[in-house]
């Protein structure tokens, strides 16, 4: 294999994004989209706190912190996402960024933009972020740092939402779920072996849970983000869909700490988590922009996680999506090898442990879709319940100790009066 391109270490380089603010309901992240003539670029020095805008391409000298995290580098020794369609289903992607020019086919609008039905603009931004994750160029000429997890994927962008008026610019515009399934299907269509979905809804839609089951059918892999408190509708932990739907891989957030996030919803359906924090890539057509620096955002770390994929179906492309997921839940960290939990699921991932990941049945943790579980992987598995219960059988114990402790001292006296008895004949 090739080995990827390698950028420089990252600092505590922090860029706010005023472009990327809020998004309304079920759209993870998003923000507005204020079209304007691009300046010169700029170079960004290391530690940098600046504000990013369309107005000034610039770029950052380091690279994305989480690369690092997720050791990229040794990642990029087995894979570098080469041949690996992602859809990226969201607010479209704008190859004008220079990091996508050449990673980004024509794809499909399902909004009805005037002007574009290949899905290459991006009012809002998000799209063009999340694809900057998955499948940024390296510009080292430019003097930047920033690069994908999977930097020779392609990307497919689905638009299923935009931002184009004033309070849309505010607060996004968040597509319903029948639009979200119309994505998945027009994903898998074009050949989409990853479909990125950063985006969920508290509501279980029949249209929804069926493009899922069809992605599934076709080969793909659905990468959904298991939602995000602060920008939801419901607030409450619980499942999220696609993220919750059988087939699907869903993503919540860890910070800098690798620690689960408070921003993020948790539950039974979390699978596994990523870095969703300081997250450096790409902004709108205007370089580089660190996002999430005050927050965690799982739509960020989804992107991370879709990448982590990509690399997995070009090393393994045999595999079902269902092997791909296996492989990320059983290597990911965790403390305990044999549980998950509603926080983080199996754990964050670790891209370079999945590539090398042999499947021979005996691993600890999620089921094996090839072997299923072992006898022995079962009882290793198991939950120990240590809360205190009532003994069924605690009178007849008490009862067995008693007389067991009656007998001895039986035994004990007989033996003592055989000893007082015997010292009376030889006296």
């Amino acid at each position: 294999m090739t080995a990827g391109p390698v950028g420089t270490r990252p600092r505590a380089t922090r860029a706010r994004a005023a472009g990327l603010a809020g998004l309304a309901a079920t759209l993870l992240l998003g923000g507005p989209g204020v079209g304007a003539a691009h300046a010169g670029p700029a170079r960004l020095p290391a530690a940098t706190t600046t504000q990013c805008t369309q107005e000034k391409t610039q770029y950052v000298a380091e690279a994305p912190p989480a690369l690092t995290r997720l050791a990229a580098e040794r990642a990029w020794q087995s894979a570098t996402g080469a041949g690996v369609l992602v859809a990226v289903v969201d607010s479209g992607v704008d190859p004008g960024n220079a990091h996508l020019t050449d990673a980004v086919l024509p794809g499909v609008d399902l909004v009805g933009v005037a002007g574009d039905p290949a899905g290459r603009t991006d009012t809002a931004g998000h799209g063009t972020a999340v694809a900057g994750q998955i499948a940024a160029r390296l510009l080292p000429d430019a003097g930047s740092g920033v690069v994908g997890l999977a930097p020779a994927a392609t990307i497919l962008p689905v638009r299923v939402y935009y931002a184009d008026d004033d309070q849309a610019r505010e607060q996004g515009v968040a597509p319903d779920a029948g639009r979200m399934a119309a994505g998945i299907d027009a994903a898998v269509a074009a050949g989409a072996r990853v479909i990125n979905v950063s985006m969920s809804t508290p509501n279980d839609t029949p249209a929804l849970a069926d493009a899922v089951r069809r992605a599934t059918a076709a080969g793909s892999l659905v990468v959904a983000s298991a939602g995000n408190r602060n920008t939801s509708s419901d607030e409450t932990d619980g499942p999220r869909y696609p993220a919750a739907y059988d087939g699907v891989l869903s993503v919540t957030a860890v910070d800098v700490d690798d620690q689960p996030a408070g921003d993020a919803i948790h539950g039974e359906h979390v699978d596994v988590a990523a870095p969703g924090t300081n997250v450096l890539t790409t902004f709108h057509a205007a370089g580089d922009c660190m996002l999430s620096g005050e927050g965690t955002s799982t739509s960020f770390a989804t992107a991370y996680v879709s990448a982590a994929v990509a690399l997995l179906a070009e090393r393994y492309p045999e595999e079902t999506p269902a092997q791909w997921a296996y492989r990320l839940e059983v290597t990911a960290a965790r403390a305990q090898p044999a549980a998950r939990d509603d926080l983080v699921g199996w754990g964050v991932v670790r891209p370079d442990a999945a590539l090398g990941f042999v499947d021979d049945g005996t691993a600890p943790g999620p089921v094996s879709p090839v072997h299923g579980r072992a006898d022995a992987q079962a009882a290793a598995v198991r939950t120990v319940d240590v809360s205190p219960r009532e003994d069924p059988l605690a009178g007849a114990r008490s009862g067995a100790v008693w007389w067991g402790i009656g007998g001895t001292a039986v035994v004990l006296l007989a033996a003592l009066a055989a000893r007082v008895a015997g010292r009376r004949r030889r006296g």
